[in-house]
């Protein structure tokens, strides 16, 4: 696969650093309430990146994080009433449950902040024997960004946008900020009335880490000092991935990753989605008017990962005809080909073939699709064995998508005998051939057996005569 790397903005070969398995880091969900669809596109390209890299054979090793310490989680596990890790296990049980109803899957290794204190700690305790991380008054420890010259590279802003020689003694103590407030970073917040009982021993006193610790401590664990790939949502660029960069490399040395892959943002209904506004929405939100998870699935992969994406509900209304088009397809594909069994074809050599090269050529999902109708419209003129070995090609692709098709209704009676279906679908598929004289054969052949079809604009029907 070629992919677009952030740092170097061009599209880069993949290959395995250990020349083994695939090792990825994708920052993952804050659990503090339910993730919606703007989550979920992030989350859903990166379970496409994983099936395409494991569809061509490649072995992976797939870590995402859990956010179960931040500022979020404390302010709302405080509200509820509830322990930060009862609290938080409610809203990741919903991840997970919304997980599998897209059909996304579980990354191998998912390792949660709270678990990881001990962790992140000592790489405070190294960054400060290093000399690129101090104490302030109040025990809290911040990162000195001047101390890391290239600080800002990731993103492309320019040392002079950052301004990091006026950084001394300004400090930034929220988990997250904007550009503007660029600053020193805390690695470590005191002790604070409002974080109740969400606080641990350090040797700088009671706190507990900032958000930007934890990925670095749990990629140090998991996958070491370099790694093949990192990837999260395009807001995360600046300033998550710049700090963990720096953290990162300032105590444990290494490169770090190897390569950047980030999703760009989500919009619904043409704007910003927000609550204020109505058009936030979750899984469960679009379940209650009728639209199943592979068709928010089928939308959230329609446009180009690095492109931003206009979700609306009619693109749902579209993503459901387009499956049940695929499931049609697929379904006439197998009737040429018949039941052979262990009947498969090169990859490169089938009518599928366009649709596996868009994917591997910058994850180009929506060419990808493209080319999926145009390979089952080809396929329609195929010998049985041909159409049998391009079904698997299909399948695969299918599967590279995480795509599974609605079950489709019978358009024959169920009455009907297997040899009698099998008529019907060899008169059908002449009829789709404009093999006129065929058809006609094929249809006196079922009214001799007692049988009559009537024909509608997707099908047919079989009834007795």
């Amino acid at each position: 696969m070629n992919l677009f790397d952030t740092l170097t903005r061009s599209k880069r070969a993949l290959s395995p650093i250990d020349g083994k398995a695939f090792r990825f880091y994708c920052c993952g969900p804050t659990v503090y309430g339910p993730a919606h669809i703007g989550n979920f596109r992030t989350f859903v390209m990166h379970d496409v990146f994983r099936r395409v890299l494991e569809t061509s054979g490649m072995t992976t090793l797939h870590v995402r994080n859990i956010t179960d310490v931040d500022d979020k989680t404390i302010r709302d596990s405080q509200a509820a009433g509830k322990s930060l890790r009862e609290f938080t296990r409610h809203w990741l049980e919903k991840f997970h449950a919304d997980c599998v109803a897209l059909n996304c899957l579980a990354p191998h290794i998912e390792p949660s902040a709270l678990d990881h204190i001990p962790q992140q700690i000592a790489m405070i305790e190294k960054l400060i024997e290093k000399g690129n991380a101090y104490a302030s008054e109040d025990g809290s420890v911040y990162f000195k960004v001047s101390s890391f010259p290239e600080y800002g590279k990731l993103s492309h802003l320019d040392t002079r946008e950052l301004d990091l020689g006026k950084t001394q003694n300004q400090r930034a103590d929220a988990d997250e900020y904007e550009k503007d407030s660029i600053a020193d970073f805390v690695l470590w917040k005191s002790r604070k009335d409002e974080d109740g009982e969400n606080y641990w021993a350090s040797p700088w006193g009671e706190g507990r880490p900032g958000w930007h610790l934890e990925c670095s401590a749990m990629i140090k664990e998991y996958l070491g000092n370099d790694f093949d790939l990192h990837s999260g949502g395009v807001d995360l660029v600046f300033p998550h991935h710049e700090n963990e960069i720096a953290q990162s490399r300032c105590s444990c040395g290494g490169n770090f990753a190897a390569h950047w892959f980030h999703i760009t943002h989500l919009m619904v209904d043409g704007g910003k989605m927000s609550k204020s506004l109505g058009n936030l929405y979750t899984i469960d939100d679009l379940a209650e008017k009728g639209y199943t998870a592979m068709e928010v699935r089928y939308v959230l992969i329609s446009g180009h990962y690095r492109k931003q994406l206009n979700f609306t509900l009619d693109s749902l209304h579209a993503a459901k005809e387009a499956l049940q088009k695929l499931a049609k397809g697929r379904a006439l594909l197998a009737s040429i080909g018949g039941n052979q069994a262990d009947c498969s074809v090169a990859m490169e050599s089938s009518v599928f073939a366009p649709a596996w090269e868009s994917l591997n050529q910058d994850l180009n999902t929506p060419a990808a699709l493209g080319h999926l109708f145009s390979g089952l419209k080809a396929s329609q003129n195929l010998k049985s064995e041909e159409a049998a070995a391009n079904l698997a090609a299909f399948d695969d692709i299918l599967n590279a998508l995480g795509l599974e098709l609605p079950v489709q209704e019978q358009e024959q009676s169920s009455d009907a005998p297997a040899d009698i279906q099998e008529l019907a679908e060899q008169r059908w598929q002449a009829k789709q051939n404009k093999d006129w004289a065929a058809s006609d054969q094929l249809r006196d052949q079922l009214s001799s057996a007692g049988w009559t079809i009537k024909d509608n604009p997707d099908g047919y029907e079989l009834s007795q005569l």
